[in-house]
């Protein structure tokens, strides 16, 4: 199968969870499976019913493979809406029929092959026989559904083990459990009883937490370089100035530093494979400048760091001048804050690295995952219209070339990290809809980014739009992308 679109990778991954699910049936029907989130080159699979060993997980993917040998057709079948609810219930997948009570239509596309019947939110391949390239392994207490489709680009084909991955995703669904709040349908539900306004606080409160304890953390080890990293539109410089507070809280004076300052001047960039400069290339930046002036900076000499201007594509001619001492932590933000050859000279009792994403902890139901990415995307979409008057269409045209240098640049450092914070709160995908659904709407038929934006406004059309701006913190990551934000909006 080609994997060179985004369309038939997922195309893959969802033809993959629907031969997991028929797998499932045959050889524990009484267990309920859920599909949880990414892990490197697979998906993280939870089973409620069943306790998982390696000679059971052999037996689903033997059965997986059967079902490809037999090459069986994979169609859509319209149900009435009361109809799959009925059916739903009768099957005792209770999430499924609280998702569908808040369905727009009165119909439903329902995934049919053979026997078979679930409703599967991404497209499939049109038979069974259309993927081969798939295994699972035990990751206790669940299993890894690892998928080739997952690991273009990557630089790997087999699943490594991301433990503090997997340890943030895990504190998220805790938070979950304290929330009560794992899929859409149970978003809906405080938002529509009227108790959206203390989810928010509780919600805000708890990501506060968080960072309070990261900086309390770097404070006692005494490091004096903290590097930030992440993905676009993660949140990343919000959560540097909430950091920034906390450590001042904690006794320590925090110098922001931004490593796009060193940036080389355009014409001494790396050109990528497309032809044009290669801006999210380490080789973009002055590695051997940045790891000598921190050098220096640690052992209390001034120095004049790099300004570099976006504008002129080169830097300016007259840097700014800082020097630290004692309390002083340095905070270095940027995509390569994790790669080892930034700052590979200071000892690493002295430096402190964190990993920010948005990892998102919401489902649609047990069966239907969402993307962390496709939040980010209407993150970067609802901001750069705000901030940039940019179109639709020109965030989507960059989108593709920054995730192939987060592929590449950034997911493979996520386990280099001393923590992975996660910047995603459970409220923000209805406050998101507020901004983006409209935008996604006006894309015609005939523009290339079509697909993409039906796919967005179809997860999304399963949340109610929330109106409880207003309870949203000046402080909090998502003012980053939706506005009034008191470290940048005046």
């Amino acid at each position: 199968m080609d994997l060179s679109t985004e369309k038939n990778r997922r195309k893959y991954e969802g033809t993959a969870r629907v031969l997991m699910l028929m797998a499932m049936e045959e050889i524990a029907r009484d267990a309920h499976i859920r599909f949880e989130h990414s892990l490197g080159v697979g998906i993280y699979i939870t089973v409620d019913g069943l306790i998982l060993s390696t000679t059971k997980i052999r037996r689903i993917e033997e059965k997986m493979r059967d079902l490809v040998r037999q090459n069986l057709p994979i169609t859509k079948e319209t149900w009435e809406l009361d109809q799959a609810i009925a059916y739903f219930t009768n099957k005792g997948q209770m999430d499924t029929v609280h998702l569908l009570q808040y369905h727009n239509d009165k119909t439903i596309e329902i995934c049919a092959c053979g026997n078979f019947r679930d409703y599967i939110s991404i497209e499939t391949t049109e038979r069974t026989g259309d993927i081969n390239d798939f295994s699972l392994r035990l990751y206790y207490p669940g299993m890894v559904l690892i998928l080739k489709s997952m690991s273009r680009g990557i630089g790997q084909d087999v699943f490594t083990d991301r433990a503090k991955l997997a340890r943030a995703y895990t504190e998220s669904e805790d938070c979950a459990k304290i929330l009560k709040c794992a899929n859409a349908a149970d978003l809906n539900d405080i938002f529509k009883s009227g108790s959206g306004r203390d989810f928010i606080r509780v919600n805000e409160s708890m990501q506060s937490r968080a960072i309070t304890n990261i900086a309390e953390e770097i404070a006692d080890l005494g490091c004096h370089v903290v590097f930030i990293a992440g993905p676009s539109s993660s949140g990343k410089t919000t959560f540097a100035n909430r950091l920034a507070i906390e450590l001042k809280v904690s006794g320590r004076n925090p110098i922001p530093i931004s490593l796009d300052n060193y940036y080389k001047n355009r014409v001494d960039i790396p050109i990528g494979e497309n032809g044009k400069p290669d801006l999210e290339s380490l080789g973009a930046i002055d590695v051997d400048l940045f790891n000598e002036q921190l050098l220096e900076l640690l052992q209390g000499a001034e120095v004049e760091i790099p300004l570099y201007s976006f504008y002129t594509k080169n830097r300016e001619p007259v840097g700014k001048r800082i020097q630290i001492s004692g309390k002083d932590v340095l905070i270095v933000e940027g995509i390569h804050g994790l790669n080892p050859e930034i700052g590979q000279d200071v000892p690493s009792d002295n430096k402190y690295r964190i990993y920010v994403s948005a990892l998102t902890p919401l489902n649609l139901d047990n069966h239907n995952r969402i993307r962390a990415t496709d939040v980010r995307l209407l993150r970067r979409l609802v901001r750069d219209y705000r901030t940039r008057g940019a179109s639709l269409e020109e965030t989507m045209d960059m989108w593709d070339g920054v995730k192939a240098g987060e592929i590449r640049y950034i997911y493979p450092y996520q386990e280099e990290a001393n923590v992975i914070f996660n910047t995603s709160l459970y409220y923000e995908i209805p406050l998101l809809k507020k901004y983006a659904y409209d935008m996604l709407s006006k894309v015609t038929e005939d523009n290339q980014y079509y697909s993409r934006a039906r796919r967005l406004m179809h997860f999304m059309d399963y949340f109610i739009e929330s109106d409880e701006e207003s309870e949203i913190p000046p402080i909090s990551i998502l003012r980053e992308f939706i506005g009034n934000c008191t470290f940048y909006d005046k």
